[in-house]
């Protein structure tokens, strides 16, 4: 396949080259994630946690039609600008976007692709995407694309479960069929996004990045089909949303897009907006924590999977 269309930044590639870990962000999260006030300083802190544990960030996005692997300070201003306009891009937009010569940011299936192809094999995010919900006896037909796009990719993702707003039970279970390991970091439960628990169990538990990379190397190295690993990290306790007041706030999201007809995937930045606004901003704090952790706990994978073996 030909990767000409993928811009690798300096630092990235030197490390890549010298055999060190990298670890890919998702560019979604800062322009269509968290308000314009925050995501630049959020995209520096997310870089600096990555640094700081002996990784390289690379944050992903597309900009003029190409795909940019580690972003310069410019570029990263660009993609967090109020006005950036750039296009959400899932695994499906990348070619109209790089054919078209736009700017996007990209989701977790948009990023694990690029990531892959660039030969970065470790990629932090906050939540993964599932199966959204279903009115009351019908089936759920939206099923987000990060799901087949991990069946298929050799990224480890570490994240914080599933947002709770989504199917986690469906989420689960889709996980299951396209045969995707599932790591609970230090965690017996698949967190659910703003809250470190659900009513679902994981199927394997690792404590510590050393134990969860071999799991990845293992499963690179000795099962076929190219599939990605998810590592399940739970928001850290001291910033886990109040459960009563996510729970009122879940229902009162899920009134609001009946109300106003949203389907797809503008369910998830208006569920987003809703949490943050209602919150009094205490939803957005907590946005912010699991993803810098999620951060971290990434770096330390990447780091263990670079020593030799």
């Amino acid at each position: 396949m030909n990767h000409e269309h993928i811009a690798l930044s300096d630092e990235v590639a030197d490390a890549l080259s010298a055999g060190l870990g990298v670890v890919a962000l998702e560019s979604t999260l800062l322009a269509h994630g968290l308000p314009a006030s925050v995501s630049l300083d959020v995209a520096h802190r997310l870089e600096s946690v990555v640094r700081a544990q002996g990784a390289v960030p690379a944050t992903i996005a597309v900009l003029g039609g190409r795909a940019r692997v580690g972003l310069d300070a410019d570029q990263l201003a660009r993609v967090c600008a109020d006005d950036a306009g750039l296009v959400k891009l899932s695994r499906r937009d990348l070619a109209p976007a790089l054919a078209l010569g736009r700017d996007g940011a990209t989701t977790v299936a948009g990023t694990a692709t690029l990531a892959a192809q660039a030969g970065v094999g470790v990629f932090a995010t906050g939540g993964l995407g599932g199966v959204h919900l279903a009115e009351p006896g019908a089936q759920a037909w939206d099923v987000s694309a990060d799901l087949d796009v991990l069946a298929s990719t050799p990224v480890a993702v570490v994240c914080s479960g599933v947002k709770s707003v989504l199917d986690i039970a469906a989420t689960v279970e889709v996980l299951e069929t396209r045969s995707i390991p599932v790591l609970g970091f230090g965690t017996d439960s698949f967190p659910s996004f703003y809250l470190r628990e659900s009513a679902f169990g994981v199927p394997w538990r690792v404590d510590s990045a050393a134990a969860a990379a071999a799991v990845v190397a293992a499963h690179r190295d000795h099962v076929p089909g190219g599939s990605g690993v998810l590592v399940v990290n739970p928001v850290p306790a001291e910033h886990e949303l109040d459960r009563d007041l996510h729970d009122r706030l879940l229902a009162d999201g899920m009134a609001l897009l009946r109300e106003r007809g949203v389907r797809g995937k503008d369910v998830t930045p208006v569920l987003l907006d809703h949490f943050h606004t209602s919150s009094g901003g205490a939803s957005l704090t907590t946005n912010i924590e699991l993803v810098v952790s999620n951060a971290l706990v990434a770096a330390q994978i990447a780091v263990e999977l670079a020593r030799p073996r």
